[in-house]
């Protein structure tokens, strides 16, 4: 389980954006707080943060004519096996959206792309 770095979002090969939206909504479900060395920063952040993620990751995905269901679009929703937030404060946009994603882990990610096959322009 991995989040690709934000900047790679609307580059990615179709498997990996829809792998993205696949691991996004397990995050935000019931796989909220369980470990995952990959994804463990997460975490230490608000569930917002992640909502955030999944909206640009959505966007990406309207673009290329998907349609991830409009209930995801909600901040609260957390998925149809998970009960929503009661209350989830909202917290200010920043870019990255997650620290965690700086030019280490980018180059980490082109390096996990490469290693499928996978060579992205920059």
């Amino acid at each position: 389980m991995r989040l690709w770095h934000q900047d790679l979002i609307r580059l990615l090969p179709r498997q990996q954006l829809l792998g993205q939206h696949r691991e996004i909504t397990a995050l935000r479900g019931l796989g909220w707080g369980r470990r995952h060395a990959t994804v463990d920063y997460v975490f230490h952040h608000s569930p917002y943060k992640l909502f955030q993620f999944h909206l640009l990751v959505m966007a990406t995905m309207h673009e290329r004519g998907y349609h991830p269901d409009p209930a995801w679009h909600d901040p609260l929703y957390r998925g149809r096996h998970c009960p929503p937030y009661k209350d989830l404060t909202a917290v200010p946009l920043t870019d990255p959206i997650f620290p965690e994603h700086d030019a280490a882990y980018l180059q980490e990610c082109l390096e996990n792309l490469a290693g499928k096959g996978i060579h992205l322009p920059l």
